[in-house]
């Protein structure tokens, strides 16, 4: 990807004329949050997939024979 600006207020451009407004006006900090704690949720989720997933390798018997040595 090139470092050259792109010219998001060219005229008839999309995102200029509909989304940046659109998310201006419906952006609230109420919005924010709610996002944001989507976020977080979304990561503790997998990190319980994780955590899940290590207890199952742990729960496992060693592999291998134990031999009593006198």
């Amino acid at each position: 990807m090139s470092d050259e600006k792109v010219n998001m207020d060219a005229p008839g451009c999309f995102y200029c004329l509909n989304v940046r407004p659109f998310f201006r006006k419906a952006w609230s900090e109420a919005t924010k949050d709610h996002f944001r704690n989507a976020r977080v949720e979304f990561l503790k989720g997998m990190r319980s997939v994780i955590d899940d997933r290590i207890n199952d390798l742990g729960r496992h018997e060693p592999r291998g024979t134990h031999v009593a040595v006198d």
